[in-house]
């Protein structure tokens, strides 16, 4: 089986993430050890900052999975950053047209491809590289630059994001996109009549050759999200499965 998270995906494996918005390494470390197959680490509407982050992704790696990042809207400094602490992944926020998706993957890849400068000292120490000309030479196909598609613009703009280089795949955003779809009217991640223009978004960035993923608010979406063609599913959140898990456990104690 492919060792990396970007091989895997392009080997057609459809993958399930964690998705963890409390700052604590430890939290992400035991979503690793649940089974997921990666971790994600929300600084956008979760609570993870700088540091935690950089504990985040050795603890869901010492758990057994690598870390995907997703950065607050436009801060794509810190998405070279998040690189260099070893984050395989890195989810932009309300990317909606071609200029911001080439800012996002300038920021991602070492040129030719981008302009992302040198420091990746604690990526090469947890991924046990060789040498730093190893790296580099692996790093641009071995890191993914994730595009989230969450407004009516760019889903407009899909296959002119989708054609820019060093944008791996797009990241679907139900909530927002509803806020979107409805024009301001409702927020509902699970709206019927949003979901052709999903399954579009999916057919379109496969049709790309890139990589489709999604924010799934339960198991019974995920299916239906995978059967369209999505491979990169982030299952609820952190706070969700200690929710869930509590209330199961106490319904199971009452007598």
């Amino acid at each position: 089986m492919p060792d990396t998270l970007a091989a895997r995906l392009r080997a057609g494996e459809t993958l399930l993430t964690a998705w963890s918005t409390i700052p604590d390494a430890l939290v992400a470390e035991i979503c690793a050890r649940a089974g997921f197959d990666a971790v994600t680490l929300d600084m956008q509407h979760g609570f993870h900052g700088v540091d935690s982050v950089l504990r985040g992704i050795g603890a869901a790696r010492l758990g057994g999975a690598p870390a995907i990042v997703r950065i607050p809207v436009g801060d794509f400094a810190f998405a070279s950053r998040a690189l260099d602490m070893g984050a395989s992944a890195v989810i932009a926020p309300m990317i909606n047209c071609q200029n911001d998706a080439r800012a996002f993957a300038a920021a991602m890849k070492y040129p030719p491809v981008g302009g992302r400068s040198w420091g990746p000292f604690r990526a090469m120490a947890l991924k046990g590289a060789a040498s730093n000309q190893a790296y580099l030479e692996s790093a641009n196909a071995d890191t993914l630059a994730l595009a989230m598609v969450e407004t009516r613009q760019a889903v407009d703009n899909l296959d002119q994001i989708l054609a820019v280089d060093g944008i791996d795949g797009v990241l679907v955003g139900p909530s927002d996109f509803s806020i979107a779809w409805s024009g301001g009217q409702t927020i509902d991640p699970n709206l019927e009549e949003m979901r052709e223009a999903i399954a579009d978004i999916a057919g379109k960035t496969v049709e790309a050759g890139k990589i489709a993923a999604i924010f799934a608010v339960d198991g019974d979406r995920a299916k239906l999200y995978a059967a369209m063609g999505f491979k990169l599913i982030a299952l609820s959140s952190d706070t969700g499965y200690l929710t869930a898990g509590a209330k199961a456990l106490i319904a199971s104690a009452r007598f």
